[in-house]
């Protein structure tokens, strides 16, 4: 009987306990902590500048002013989106940014903290939002409707392109591995032209992991820069 294509995305389970915790937990000790007795190594050092990189980019869309304290809340967010990304990308190894369950954990309280943060601190211009400058008195109604609905449907938009982007591409990766071995029993150089397809695959997956990363991070800070 095959089993669906699916069943790679369940969570596997080893006495009794989901492993899903542990694939969120073991990426971190792959990280080099420096002591402070211990002069910075190159590893030390390429993490150091990966983080000012990422901090940088979250740096872009937000006042520089009002923005400074979220930066290292969003480029915290961003890497550890890029590593689960690409840590399940291994083999043996779980994904759990494709559960949609995860994906909307982050995007829901992340969106409903930058709308509570702008009628807190600012709720003239929070409700400004809602309707454009200079519209027409008979569609303000309207607009206000429609804007309401654009900005409730912003978390359920953040977890579904995460999911949706790495899902498709662990089925198309999947599929393509099946017809490897499928093709390689009629002919080797037919298989191997399907290998390297899926080598460049998986170099694309890679490329996919890290931006859905930085996507989703950049469109919270987008959103929150709307409120400050």
């Amino acid at each position: 009987m095959m089993s669906s294509l699916f069943n790679q995305f369940d969570s596997p389970w080893f006495l009794a306990c989901p492993l899903a915790l542990l694939a969120l937990l073991v990426p971190w000790k792959l990280f080099i902590y420096e002591h402070n007795s211990w002069p910075g190594t190159r590893n030390a050092s390429l993490l150091d500048w990966t983080f000012q990189s990422l901090a940088s980019q979250v740096w872009q869309p937000m006042s520089i002013w009002r923005g400074g304290r979220w930066v290292v809340l969003f480029t915290s967010l961003m890497l550890m989106l890029m590593t689960l990304n690409l840590i399940g990308l291994f083999p043996y190894t779980f994904t759990p940014t494709t559960q949609l369950s995860m994906n909307l954990g982050l995007a829901i309280p992340l969106w409903l903290g930058t709308i509570i943060y702008g009628f807190r601190n600012h709720p003239t211009i929070a409700l400004a939002h809602l309707c454009p400058e200079g519209a027409p008195a008979p569609l303000i109604p309207m607009l206000i409707l429609v804007e309401t609905l654009s900005i409730f449907m912003r978390p359920l938009a953040l977890g579904l392109r995460l999911t949706a982007n790495l899902t498709a591409g662990h089925l198309l990766m999947h599929l393509i591995s099946s017809a490897v071995l499928s093709l390689s029993a009629i002919s080797n150089i037919l298989g191997g032209t399907i290998l390297v397809l899926l080598v460049l695959l998986t170099l694309l997956e890679m490329a996919v992991a890290l931006i859905q990363g930085y996507v989703f991070a950049i469109l919270v800070t987008l959103y929150l820069d709307e409120n400050l």
